[in-house]
């Protein structure tokens, strides 16, 4: 019996995953703090609660994201970009184009079909494209990021955002509201906005089936449906688990290979 974990430290949130055997036995998500460290520990102590077992009883932890090199309990760290592609695999075994978007960034993997990574891009540089983006358009729109999503189905005639640049976006944006635009179409604009940052990265690796999304914004359906349609693929998604915590997925992957390594 091996059980292992993998702790996914971003930006915005922390995730965590414990697997028994290569099942996920217990996953938390939660904000991230100031402080990786800490952040890495609260996700860690809410996985285990859900369980019977204690710090101690975790063969091997694999730490992935922005905060991996400062958590002090992992035996490895290892790139988001590698534990994304390993925990997209897990997700849809069939996957070879990974489009995952986070709280600060957005990364477009391609990989080959034993399920190594080919190539990447990533835009880590601006807000335009990632989470946050959308965080701060539903907060201008003075509704939840969950709500944001479902506005695009109720459109009649989305908006078109002059720049994705965050700044110039939110002035758009403002412009709008003012002019008594319907808040169901300036959410479809800021969701079409979105998908089209992430169609310029995907095209760039390249797109091969089976397309998957992961990370938070992969819950956006107005995103997922306008991407599948400027991609001309559909995005294979999964209720295996929570698309969010793919990279802590990938991670405990990676910590399941080394203990059964190690035991042979």
């Amino acid at each position: 019996m091996s059980i292992v974990a993998g702790c996914d430290i971003g930006s915005l949130t922390a995730k965590a995953v414990i697997m028994e055997n290569g099942r996920i036995i217990s996953s938390a998500l939660l904000r991230s703090k100031t402080n990786p460290q800490l952040s890495a520990e609260a996700v860690m102590k809410e996985a285990l609660s859900k369980t019977a077992l204690s710090m101690d009883n975790i063969q091997f932890f694999v730490g992935t994201g922005y905060g991996r090199k400062n958590i002090s309990f992992v035996n490895q760290a290892i790139s988001e970009i590698a534990c994304h592609g390993k925990g997209a695999r897990w997700l849809i075994p069939g996957a070879r184009t990974i489009i995952d978007i986070g709280g600060q960034d957005c990364k477009a993997v391609r990989l080959d079909q034993d399920g190594n990574v080919v190539k990447f891009v990533a835009n880590d540089k601006c807000a335009s494209g990632t989470g946050r983006f959308l965080e701060v358009m539903a907060r201008l729109l003075n509704i939840s990021i969950e709500e944001l999503g479902g506005l695009s189905s109720r459109s009649t005639a989305p908006i078109i955002l002059s720049s994705t640049c965050t700044v110039w976006a939110q002035a758009d944006i403002i412009k709008y509201i003012n002019s008594g635009h319907k808040i169901e179409d300036i959410g479809a604009g800021v969701n079409s906005a979105m998908a089209k940052r992430a169609a310029i990265l995907a095209n760039s690796v390249g797109i091969e089936p089976d397309v998957c999304m992961t990370g938070g914004v992969a819950k956006n359906e107005g995103v997922v449906r306008d991407l599948e349609k400027l991609l001309g693929k559909n995005i294979k998604r999964t209720r295996k688990a929570d698309p969010q915590i793919a990279g802590a997925i990938g991670a405990a992957i990676f910590a399941m290979e080394k203990v059964n390594g190690r035991s042979k």
